[in-house]
């Protein structure tokens, strides 16, 4: 019930304020033109509160889901009295009209560069640069790039955050660039060649390099082969590694450290994390278990020297109905080749699958039944988001063993302070992106490139407050900023009803010298009205559906 009362609040809440920014923008600029305004009111329906100041009624209504600002002569036909006829808003000349109507959602639209100045000002914590893991067969290993080493500059840039290294590969790939690391305090360049990497939405495509670091290190999860030592020992796939021989094992660096001192032949002590499935209705979960084995150290280093080999390119997970179920590919198994190239790494195959989208290819794995070889295709996924939005995505459908809160190592982070021009400047970059992304969405709406499926209401908006308010003020604050953005560019639509069908009046009689007929109006009210009544009853049709 708190909760509830919790996630109402902060719906108000984000409502309240972008309803009073839009109106503010109306009621400011129409003062500065001289148009008497009435009343300045968030929220419709019933007055809860109010008071009267000059000319004007500030109040707060029963309703949050808007707000209003009722000017001197915004209706023809409306009697004025003969000294406030020059102030009515239909008396003023087109400028100033499309000025007011415009100013609504110009608000929207500057506000959030206000929002994110202050989320960027001064000191916040981000993922640094730190290399926690280096995937098996990608340009990062043949350039030597090593687990512990902290990347300072990629062809140039300097980096300080994971994201700033990532954002500096946009673009440069397939070509040799120069990447400063710091390693146990020694600044060392290396020459890396990215491979491409497409990241494809409904509103983006962005064509990145990919060097294959990642910034968490990995738990020492085995992988176990059939009839090899680990599996005669007793291990199994996915068993996590807490110590040998007494010594804690965070992750794979310190199993290498701990194992390789050891002589070949020299028993090794495992303590291991397993976790067993357990079904409880139509839910699995997992419960843990510590065992005790003993394996003798095998020739080789790592994994090797326990029998076994890296966990990476085993399967967790196989999506039901996926091209990989259908094809007979189930959890436990490894792949082992892709059109006859052998795989090192998980990252490995999803960056080629990636590449390859519908196009057909040859898949070799090993499971239970031995080693097989088939012709597959990627298909279109259907799988549900956070929001509980289906979205579908062409995907083969498999995913290797994915990290649970106990194996989540804490990452390493920086203090990025930013002062206050370099937050303004942030603040400035960041805005005018989201709205040109806001841009795609609404055209690929209409024109049937993003799916009718992902407009929300007032419902989604509700869960979406109360989940960015429990991450922290920064989300909901990122939240607000986005939904401010969206309210200002579907505000200037130009639907009747909207701010930009009056914007476009305005604009029509400042350049044609009359205002757009009567009949067109009127046909243009009732379009207007009808497809703003079907987007409603989408959006919540939408919601429930959720």
């Amino acid at each position: 019930m708190l909760q509830t009362v919790q996630n109402a609040g902060f719906f108000i809440l984000l409502l309240g304020v972008l309803v009073t920014v839009h109106e503010l923008g109306h009621f400011l600029v129409a003062k500065a033109c001289g148009v008497k305004v009435l009343k300045f009111s968030i929220g419709f329906g019933p007055k809860l509160m109010g008071f009267t100041r000059g000319e004007t009624e500030y109040q707060i209504a029963l309703l949050p889901l808007g707000g209003f600002v009722k000017m001197a002569g915004d209706l023809p036909h409306e009697e004025l009295s003969p000294e406030e006829a020059s102030r009515g808003f239909l008396a003023q000349p087109p400028w100033k009209r499309g000025l007011i109507v415009l100013a609504g959602p110009a608000f929207n639209l500057i506000f959030p560069v206000l929002i994110y100045f202050f989320v960027y000002l001064g000191p916040h914590q981000a993922t640094s640069t730190l290399v926690g893991n280096v995937n098996p067969g990608m340009p990062a290993v043949a350039a030597g790039i090593r687990p512990g080493d902290r990347v300072l500059a990629v062809d140039g840039v300097e980096v300080r955050t994971f994201d700033d290294m990532r954002d500096a590969f946009v673009g440069r790939f397939e070509r040799p660039v120069p990447v400063v690391v710091d390693r146990d305090g020694k600044q060392l360049t290396l020459q890396v060649t990215p491979v491409k990497h497409v990241e494809s939405s409904p509103i983006d495509t962005v064509e990145r390099g990919q060097i294959g670091v990642e910034p968490v290190s990995r738990p020492a999860l085995v992988g176990v082969p059939r009839g090899s030592v680990a599996e005669q020992t007793g291990l199994r796939t996915f068993d996590r590694v807490l110590s040998v021989n007494g010594v804690g094992i965070k992750d794979e660096a310190r199993l290498h450290q701990a194992v390789n001192k050891h002589p070949e032949g020299t028993p090794l002590q495992l303590t291991v994390r397993r976790l067993d499935p357990v079904q409880a209705g139509a839910v699995t979960g997992r419960v843990p278990q510590v065992l005790q084995f003993t394996v003798p150290k095998q020739a080789g280093e790592g994994m090797a020297a326990l029998g076994a080999e890296g966990v990476d390119l085993y399967l967790a997970t196989v999506a039901p109905g996926s091209a990989a179920q259908k094809a007979g590919i189930q959890p436990g198994d490894r792949v082992v080749s892709i059109n006859g190239e052998p795989l090192l790494s998980f990252h490995q195959l999803a960056t080629k699958l990636n590449a390859m989208k519908e196009q057909p290819f040859t898949l070799s794995w090993r499971g239970a039944g031995g080693e097989r070889t088939e012709k597959l295709a990627q298909a279109p996924l259907e799988t549900v988001d956070r929001t509980g939005t289906p979205t579908k995505a062409v995907a083969l459908g498999v995913l290797n063993w994915g990290l649970t809160a106990a194996d989540s190592p804490v990452l390493d982070e920086v203090t990025v302070h930013l002062g206050p021009g370099a937050a303004f400047k942030e603040a400035a970059l960041i805005v005018p992106k989201i709205v040109g992304q806001m841009v795609k969405v609404i055209g690929g709406l209409f024109v049937g490139k993003v799916p009718l499926n992902t407009v929300g209401g007032p419902i989604m908006m509700y869960q979406l407050a109360g989940k960015s308010a429990e991450q922290g003020l920064d989300s909901f604050l990122h939240l607000m900023a986005i939904i401010s953005i969206n309210l200002g560019v579907m505000n200037l639509l130009p639907i009747p009803v909207l701010d930009g069908f009056h914007l476009l009046s305005a604009a029509w009689e400042g350049i044609r010298r009359r205002p757009i007929p009567v009949r067109v109006r009127e046909v243009a009210n009732m379009v207007g009205l009808a497809l703003l009544i079907m987007l409603m009853l989408l959006a919540v049709s939408n919601d429930v559906m959720r």
